[in-house]
């Protein structure tokens, strides 16, 4: 017998905020950029720190998105976190995903 929780988390973890203004088309969604981490307990020991996850699968998720030199940014950020659970063994795997997106070139 096994039971699995399931939540989505979709604030603004970071402490460093960026405000770009989305309201013109001055931009297109160039990819979709979505990592796991997971880890397991046993008798509820052992295993990552649920924001350890979410920066490791955070991290993981960034070294895809190719964004040095270029108008480009993070937008929709989503956690999201599941819990199965058998016994006395408990995995919690979070996925982050979200869009990058590119501006397009200002006209002088």
């Amino acid at each position: 017998t096994s039971c699995g929780i399931h939540s989505g988390l979709t604030n603004n973890t970071n402490i460093h905020n960026t405000t770009v203004e989305l309201s013109r088309a001055n931009y297109k969604v160039v990819q979709y950029l979505s990592e796991s981490s997971t880890a397991t307990y046993f008798f509820g020991l052992g295993g990552l720190k649920k924001s350890a996850l979410i920066d490791h699968a955070r991290v993981k998720m960034l070294s895809h998105a190719d964004m040095i030199g270029k108008p480009r940014a993070i937008i929709n950020e989503t956690v999201e976190v599941k819990y199965s659970v058998k016994l006395f063994v408990t995995e919690v795997k979070v996925t982050v995903s979200a869009m990058v997106i590119e501006f397009d070139k200002e006209e002088k």
